[in-house]
Order: structure tokens, then sequence, then C-alpha cells
């Protein structure tokens, strides 16, 4: 028996490397001679640098970089094996771990940090970026990134505006003569983990504001400044992406990306299973079994499980997938290529104590999994 385990990391228990060795010692526990091929992916989110220098045979590299709220945090970045391409995380320079719980206000963390860690791709020489924008803490249309490549957003009176997406409201004009000349030199692949626009109800503010400590009240606040955002930069740029899929995504940082850079987005976990040589593993493998920390309604919108499982089915695999907790909707997966579909928590306990026990879980799940594998294969209709 072939068994390949491809999960996304357990975000803030176990990363996509221990989930995968997690995964591996709860099949061994029941398929004791099974060939287990482990491959740690991402989808743009937390975990994406480390899927892709592993996979490259690259290196990590640090960078000391603003946070979300403006305070220094040492950021990782990584350049793959053959030198030629940086691969960066937003997740590690503005993401939502980098915020304190009682200090979450996506009114006015920035991006800056991510696009310091792009100046820093720069300086080193590189000039083909791929940038992972899952996991953000911002709201802010990326325009925090686009200030640290020398874009200005002033408000009538001429005057820049602080840092944050509510800022945004008051933006009258946008200056974009001193962006950093050695962008038009470069090329950089977005790997997006959503497709949603940059507003409205399935925008940026609406959908993914709330689990970053807003409020009702503040989605409206920052749905409407994105809008005037948007409107702003198309007639500055020339380029009118608000719609675009993926606008939205990292709290509108994909359209920063796509207003102020030679930007392309594309599906994050398609560009790590494509760097993995994944589609080429499926030749002879009986099972995939892939994993992350929460599956729910945002997950069918093309995140890391159902990019797997996408791979798969054109080979006629089954999937398995184990998550840390279930959510609304997460039995939509089941209408794009997953198979059966598990949580990984076997009774009732408290997140705290879920997330410290987070691979121990995963190999006891896994062998559940198995043993129910082991059953069906040995009955006959």
């Amino acid at each position: 028996m072939r068994i390949i385990v491809a999960p996304d990391s357990f975000k803030g228990s176990v990363s996509a490397l221990g989930v995968a060795e997690a995964m591996e010692r709860g099949i061994h526990a029941v398929f004791p001679h099974a060939e287990v091929l482990k491959v740690p992916i991402a989808d743009g989110g937390e975990g994406t640098v480390e899927a892709l220098v592993a996979a490259t045979g690259g290196r990590l590299l640090h960078a000391e970089v603003r946070g979300p709220l403006g305070e220094p945090v040492r950021a990782h970045w990584g350049v793959s094996g053959d030198g030629a391409t940086a691969f960066l995380e937003m997740a590690s320079a503005s993401g939502l771990p980098l915020v304190p719980k009682d200090r979450r206000d996506p009114r006015i963390t920035s991006t800056g940090g991510t696009g310091e860690l792009i100046r820093a791709a720069l300086d080193a020489g590189l000039r083909k970026l791929v940038v992972g924008i899952g996991g953000s803490a911002t709201n802010d249309g990326g325009t925090g990134m686009a200030r640290a490549l020398g874009v200005r957003f002033l408000d009538a009176a001429g005057r820049d505006l602080p840092e944050g997406g509510a800022a945004l409201a008051r933006l009258a004009r946008i200056d974009h003569s001193g962006l950093d000349p050695r962008l038009a030199e470069a090329s950089i692949l977005v790997a997006c983990d959503v497709d949603n626009p940059l507003c409205g109800p399935r925008g940026a503010s609406a959908v993914y504001g709330p689990q970053k400590g807003a409020t009702p009240d503040m989605v409206t606040e920052l749905d409407a400044a994105l809008e005037v955002f948007a409107k702003v930069a198309a007639l500055a740029t020339g380029r009118d992406v608000a719609l675009a899929p993926g606008a939205g995504a990292a709290g509108g940082l994909g359209a920063g990306l796509l207003f102020f850079t030679p930007a392309s987005l594309r599906p994050g976990v398609a560009i790590v299973l494509e760097t993995t040589g994944f589609e080429a593993l499926m030749r002879g493998t009986d099972l995939v079994i892939t994993g992350e920390g929460r599956t729910d309604f945002q997950t069918a919108m093309g995140k890391a499980p159902v990019g797997v499982a996408a791979v798969a089915k054109r080979h006629g695999v089954p999937v398995i997938c184990l998550s840390g907790g279930l959510g609304d909707g997460a039995e939509d997966v089941l209408n794009h290529g997953i198979d059966a579909l598990a949580s990984v928590v076997p009774q009732p306990m408290s997140l705290e104590a879920c997330m410290g026990q987070g691979a121990a879980l995963v190999e006891a799940a896994v062998a559940r999994v198995c043993r129910l594998v082991k059953v069906g294969g040995s009955i006959r209709g």
C-alpha cells in the first residue's frame, strides 16, 4: 500500500511537516508495511515559505520588519535552491498571530512589513518573487506594503494618511512616482488561497474582517474605505482590479499587489503542488490523506485540501481530509474531490488543549481512519 500524506499546517499548533510526520506514525500503527510519502503543503499562508524551500532545496533567511502594529518582528523568507527565486510569506511579517487578541483592530493594522520583505528580496538582487498572502491581520488594501515600496497615500489637503484600512476613507490622491524602480524588472507570482473580490458581501472586510477583530460596524466602515481606495487607485494606476478573483485576499493585499506591482495571482496550493512535483507522485498511490487546522465554507474556495484533492481526482485516487475542527459549510468540500472528512478531536476539549496536543491528536485520528480503511477493504459488496 502506498499512501501520500499532504497536509497544511494546523496553524498555531503543528507545522505542515509536523502534521505529516504525525500522520505517518498513525498510518504505520495500522499498516506497518505501508509506503508513506510525506508532502507538506501550503496555500499561500503560514508554512508556504518552508514548503517551497524544502521542495527546491533552498535556504531560509530572516529580516527585521515592521509588524502589523508597527512594532519590529523577525520575519523569515527564503531563496530557492538555484538561487533564482525569493519566497516570501506575508503571514511572517503581517500575520494575525503577531497581534495579541486584545489588540486586534483591522482598522489600524498595516502590511508595511510585507513591503519591507519584498524590498529585502530586491536588495538581495532577486527579481523573481513568489509571495504567499494568506493569514493576514490586516485590512489596508496593501497600502502599507505599497508605502514601504515608495507609494504615498494623501488626503484632500495633501497630507500622508496614517497606516491602516480605516484611514482610506479619507484618501483623495495617490502619488506613486516614488515607487521602487526595481519592480519594473521583477516578476511577482502571488500565492493566493481565496478568490474573493476586494469589496462587497464577499469582499475582504465582510468575509475576513471579523476573524481579525472587526465588529459589524467596523466591517461596514472598512468596506466603504476600501471602495474609496479602489476608485482612487484605479484612477492613479489605470488598473481596475477590485473585482479580480483574489483582490480581497489578505485584507485587500491582493488588490494592492495588482495595483502597484507587476503581480499575477494564482491559487497558492497550485504553486506549491507544482513545485513539489505532486502530480507525478500520484502514480501507484492508493490513498491521499490531507488536512488543515479548520475546515469550513472557506476551504472550498481554494484552500490546500481542495487543491490536493483536485490533483488526486485526476488520477482516481481517494482523498481523506482530517481537520482540527469542522465549521459551518465544511461538508461543501465533499463536492470538491474530498471523499471523507473527519475531525481529529475525539471528545469535548478546549481549544487550548487541542492546540497543545495537536500532533498526538493527528496521529491517533489517522490511526482510527486507517482502521476504518482496513475494515472497508475487507468488505465485499
